[in-house]
């Protein structure tokens, strides 16, 4: 039942070529860096990444596609990365781009063992008609397209069939596990992560504060150890190195009224 082991490097040690990673994360919120730093150090190539977003100012899954290590991503948004968009037009990357509730209820359906469900959201559009480009051919033309979904009827209105979300491996980042793997996750970073430990087969989660069992209160566990394989403690150092996407702060006149 003791899940903890003692080094990142350890944990994703048999994290092998082609393999699929699910990754929590919410912009730089929540994100598994120093799992992500040790899949870098295993040289795996050709990965298939399921995450809502490809990291972001060299941090997160960006240092592994600044690496040339990601095939495919499964995600739903691109943001400011401009690696991610060059790689993407260059045709060196395949990407399906998915509504973001949409990839949410794939990969919590991938752990709940449902393997499909149907939505509304993407009626109407590519999404279901297919046509969207996963793959460009360097040129400026389209070399891989999505397929059409089914589409069918429900009380009258149309849904699309959208398919549950399985990986080989999962890395998750969590505010505080204990050695059974039940983890708590902090304010955003809950947004993907639990969805993500949920569809790996083998979830690993690094932990900023490591407890013992029945220290957490059974109401406030946020993802039960059933679904998490591993656990690495975070050293201080590493728990506390937590970035910001971008900084907004208002004018200290503006903080002066708002007192008076």
């Amino acid at each position: 039942m003791d899940k903890v082991l003692a080094t990142a490097d350890e944990a994703v040690a048999d994290v092998h070529d082609g393999a699929s990673l699910a990754v929590g994360g919410f912009g730089l919120s929540g994100v598994p860096n120093a799992l992500i730093s040790a899949v870098l150090k295993t040289e795996a190539g050709g990965l298939g990444v399921v995450s809502n977003n490809c990291g972001a100012m060299d941090r997160g899954l960006a240092v592994l596609l600044a690496a040339g290590r990601i095939a495919r991503v499964t995600g739903s948004y691109i943001g400011a990365n401009k690696e991610f968009a060059r790689q993407y037009l260059a045709g060196e990357l395949e990407v399906e781009l998915i509504p973001q509730g949409t990839l949410a209820e794939r990969l919590r359906a991938g752990g709940a063992g449902i393997p499909a469900f149907y939505t509304p959201a993407g009626v109407g559009t590519q999404v279901a008609e297919g046509g969207l480009p996963w793959r460009y051919d360097g040129r400026g033309g389209v070399a891989v397209a999505s397929p059409p979904k089914e589409v069918r009827e429900f009380g009258g209105r149309a849904y699309v069939l959208e398919h549950a979300i399985r990986t080989d491996f999962a890395l998750v980042r969590a505010a505080k596990g204990d050695r059974h793997g039940n983890l708590v996750f902090a304010k955003s970073s809950r947004n993907f992560n639990p969805l993500a430990a949920m569809a790996g087969r083998v979830t690993i989660a690094e932990v900023e504060e490591l407890v013992e069992p029945g220290e957490i209160d059974p109401d406030h566990v946020h993802l039960p150890g059933v679904f998490v394989q591993r656990v690495v403690p975070l050293t201080p150092e590493q728990a506390a190195d937590k970035q910001i996407e971008r900084r907004t702060v208002s004018p200290s006149s503006a903080r002066e009224a708002v007192r008076h």
